[in-house]
């Protein structure tokens, strides 16, 4: 073994096997409502909340961590932790929280990507929602965990897109760099508003829930993976590839969220758009200032990331419930070994259909969820890093002192923000 605790076999995996929950976790958070979250932190506010993008950077990492470090050590989800570690009704509490959040976000990503669709061939765009929600709970039900996972990594290079339209427009590189490293803080009730937001979004509750899961999933698939907890070489190469895919994953996400933010300053913002009320409005808004080409990379950039999120979003709700009603969860068994998993996926994904042939404004619900995203990740976050540092739980492989101090940063910051809009509201 090296003295890095990991064998040389583990190292000379290639990249392709790397890449695992931790990258498929960081795409689905540049889901369409976090691309309408970022633009519209773009055009409302130019260059001045791109140091958003790196602050939280390490924060992602870290809490990220230790919510896959919890699914892989324990075998069990997050909701099964929770219920080992705080009365019912917490964990209970914090799972409906979760649900609601999740079928709000279904409702606004599946709306942008009709909406998407529809400005890139014309067309219904209820219809084209309706039936990317269909395909959605198709894809999860019909291909098993393996085939599935090998789909969703596929997916994620269509947020590449967002960083081509960087590419594909004129960028004041030295200003975005600034504005990247130098923190530029208004006090009003709309800028830390937003704050709260694009914290929502990039923070996400479940994203937690979906990588734990996800470990569970892997541990699941690996033969003799019971008996191989118990060899060192085997431990050290699994939480080795956890750190390498979670980093890789979290900073390809903000990167993306970098690109998209960019992107509406220097676009949108510059030529006066300053108020996006979706991820299609931001795409269609692009054609007249940056082209075509822009245009189009945008809008089918919200379409695959859509295709990407949604059964995250779903799947994260069903692996949290069914811990809580102690049914089988797994997207490998198929649906007559976990009837009530795929059931919760199936009714999550139709209720966030059903909500955009409603009066409800699936858009304006969107905002409230990035805030309510933002707020109640704090309890669901201060929840995990006690179950990731207990070690009645984790046993000697408890986080370290450097993920705890990512984490419980990364939650006060969140609970910060969350003050200071309340703060202004009042003022």
């Amino acid at each position: 073994m090296h003295r890095s605790g990991v064998s040389p076999p583990a190292r000379r995996r290639s990249l392709r096997e790397w890449i695992g929950p931790g990258v498929i976790t960081g795409a689905a958070d540049d889901d369409p409502s976090g691309i309408a979250t970022y633009s519209q932190a773009g055009a409302q506010f130019g260059t001045s909340l791109l140091w958003t993008t790196a602050f939280t950077t390490p924060l992602m990492i870290g809490i990220q961590l230790a919510s896959a470090r919890v699914g892989w050590v324990t075998g069990r989800g997050l909701g099964a932790n929770l219920l080992a570690a705080f009365p019912r009704g917490v964990a209970v509490t914090l799972v409906l929280l979760l649900i609601v959040a999740n079928t709000i976000n279904i409702a606004a990503d599946l709306a942008a990507m009709g909406d998407a669709l529809q400005l890139l061939i014309g067309g219904p765009q209820h219809l084209y929602s309706g039936a990317f929600g269909v395909l959605s709970v198709a894809l999860t039900v019909l291909f098993p965990y393996r085939r599935y996972t090998r789909y969703l990594k596929w997916l994620t290079l269509s947020l590449l897109a967002y960083v081509a339209v960087v590419l594909s427009v004129h960028v004041p590189w030295e200003e975005a760099i600034r504005s990247l490293v130098v923190p530029r803080f208004e006090w009003s009730a709309a800028y830390w508003m937003l704050v709260v937001a694009v914290l929502g979004t990039t923070i996400s509750p479940y994203l937690f829930f979906w990588q734990a899961a996800q470990e569970v999933e892997g541990l699941r698939a690996t033969p003799d993976a019971a008996a191989l907890r118990s060899n060192p070489v085997f431990v050290a190469e699994h939480l080795y590839r956890i750190k390498l895919d979670t980093i890789l994953g979290m900073v390809f996400s903000n990167v993306v969220a970098f690109a998209i933010m960019l992107s509406a300053a220097v676009t949108l913002f510059e030529n006066g758009v300053t108020q996006i009320g979706t991820s299609a409005q931001a795409a269609e808004a692009l054609r007249p200032i940056a082209g075509d080409f822009a245009f189009a990379l945008f809008a089918l950039g919200i379409v695959g990331t859509g295709m990407l999120a949604v059964p995250v979003l779903a799947g994260s709700a069903a692996y949290a419930a069914a811990d809580l009603l102690r049914v089988p969860a797994s997207i490998e068994r198929k649906v007559t070994e976990a009837r009530e998993f795929y059931a919760i996926i199936a009714v999550a994904t139709a209720a966030g259909a059903a909500l955009d042939f409603t009066p409800i404004d699936p858009i304006r619900a969107l905002v409230a969820s990035a805030v309510v995203n933002g707020i109640i990740a704090v309890p669901i976050m201060a929840a995990l890093m006690i179950v990731a540092s207990r070690e009645s739980i984790m046993g000697e492989l408890r986080i370290g002192i450097r993920t705890r101090i990512l984490g419980w940063a990364a939650t006060a910051v969140i609970a910060g923000a969350g003050v200071a809009m309340l703060a202004s509201l009042a003022a």
